[in-house]
């Protein structure tokens, strides 16, 4: 009788300690699912602005110039012209005439035309069949703000002073 009852106590012991283990094995795999779920949207770009307006296009005639941030405009790369997003900052701007989509740099200021929500360089306005229209009706979603160091130029009365 005292054999059986001492069987009857280990396999309660190892019954628990199984429940027991396989619990916290179970609770380990849902903090590491978590986990890996909260990496994944964090790596993920964020939303931060979406605007609705209309969307015109510039770039002949200024090749060369520099922009707002100190980069030489290039016509033909995707970039773009806002009066307030920061440089840097990543768009996605959907003709909403026909559907096309093209992802555009802030890099300059603008537009210069009252009413206007954004200006497109040439290449950008081109991957939105909107070069012969000249404007088009747009969706203009942020995604994210890449951390570039800006140009500054130095004034010529600055570096005297310094010298």
């Amino acid at each position: 009788m005292v054999q059986s009852i001492s069987i009857t106590n280990v396999v309660l012991a190892v019954c628990i300690s199984a429940v027991v283990f396989l619990g916290c094995s179970s609770e380990r795999k849902d903090a590491q699912n978590e986990q890996q779920s909260q990496q994944k949207e964090t790596n993920a770009p964020e939303t931060t602005h979406i605007e609705f307006g209309k969307a015109s296009w510039y770039g002949p005639g200024l090749a060369g110039n520099e922009t707002a941030n100190g980069e030489k405009f290039n016509q033909n790369a995707l970039t773009a012209a806002h009066p307030s997003l920061p440089m840097g900052t990543t768009a996605e701007v959907t003709n909403l005439d026909n559907g096309k989509e093209v992802d555009v740099t802030i890099n300059d200021r603008g537009p210069e035309v009252k009413g206007r929500a954004i200006d497109l360089s040439k290449g950008a306005a081109k991957k939105l069949e909107m070069k012969k229209s000249g404007t088009a009706h747009v969706k203009i979603v942020t995604k994210r703000v890449k951390h570039k160091a800006q140009k500054h130029k130095r004034s010529n009365v600055a570096a005297e002073s310094i010298r």
